[in-house]
């Protein structure tokens, strides 16, 4: 049997197109033709031997072969680019200032900075996990280079949208939601100490619904957050940023629903040197899987 290999330009069309939910919109970003783009895509069916793309109302979903295909397109277009990047950047040297939100310390932070280091292995990353406003604030004045932190609504100059995340009620399979209901008690929350972006968000959500409230536990971190959330004290409002597998996100409708939050990378200068550039890139390259 002839062995089979993707292209992985035909790869890279395809996990584009997904990411940014057009592939008009994946020719434009890789620079393509829309032509050359659905050529690619015909060409991995071929090989695949099955459709991976379906359509459903005027856009198109991927079948179950094509999910298959998408997570290991990933991994294959992250391990290309990460020897690209190493084989390149065998010189790169120095010292990155990185501060980011505690929700992507534990799960998000090893990842990136595994795969930058193993590419990069003479340049030295000094990681500092902050509030938002201090974040912001250290970019400001030069003492990061690079700030991953929610969108507060204060700018930068050099600052680049990642996306988006729902904020959810996060509960402790403990609380019972129907038992807080019967007892016309206030709802207890777990919150940061203010101010905090997520502790306004749930309270405005519950004072738009009329829904009586109380603060049953404050943190300075976010552990201590998920320990008061898992010990039944309350609930709590983040993104699924981090949250641990022992609690659970509420169904919509069993509280008010609350908004999105952006995620933004600052950059303490426009132009900085290769080093921080390809941080940088993966970042955005993990935030947006």
């Amino acid at each position: 049997m002839r062995r089979m290999t993707f292209d992985l330009d035909d790869l890279r069309s395809y996990v584009a197109g997904i990411e940014l939910g057009s592939f008009a919109q994946a020719a434009e970003r890789l620079g393509r033709s829309t032509s050359a783009v659905s050529a690619h895509l015909k060409k991995l069916e071929l090989q695949v031997g099955t459709p991976i793309l379906r359509k459903s109302g005027r856009g198109m979903v991927m079948t179950e072969a094509g999910e298959t295909l998408l997570s290991y397109a990933r991994r294959l277009l992250e391990l290309n680019d990460e020897a690209v990047a190493a084989v390149r950047g065998l010189d790169l040297q120095g010292t990155i200032r990185l501060g980011l939100q505690e929700d992507f310390g534990e799960t998000f932070l090893p990842q990136v900075l595994g795969r930058f280091a193993r590419a990069h292995p003479k340049v030295r990353i000094e990681a500092r996990i902050a509030r938002n406003a201090e974040l912001i604030d250290w970019v400001l004045k030069g003492q990061l280079d690079l700030s991953l932190a929610w969108d507060g609504g204060i700018n930068t100059p050099f600052q680049q949208d990642l996306g988006q995340r729902l904020m959810q009620w996060i509960v402790s399979p403990h609380f019972d939601l129907a038992q807080w209901r019967a007892s016309g008690e206030a709802l207890p929350l777990v919150v940061f100490d203010a101010p905090c972006l997520m502790r306004n968000a749930a309270v405005s959500a519950l004072d738009r619904a009329g829904i009586a409230w109380r603060i049953a536990f404050t943190s300075h971190s976010l552990n201590g957050i998920w320990a008061a959330v898992s010990a039944g004290l309350g609930v709590t409002v983040r993104t699924e940023a981090g949250l641990p597998l022992e609690l659970t996100q509420l169904t919509p409708g069993e509280l008010p629903a609350l908004h999105h939050i952006s995620v933004r990378l600052h950059r303490a200068e426009e132009q900085p040197d290769e080093a921080i550039q390809q941080l940088a890139q993966i970042i955005t390259g993990r935030l947006r899987e």
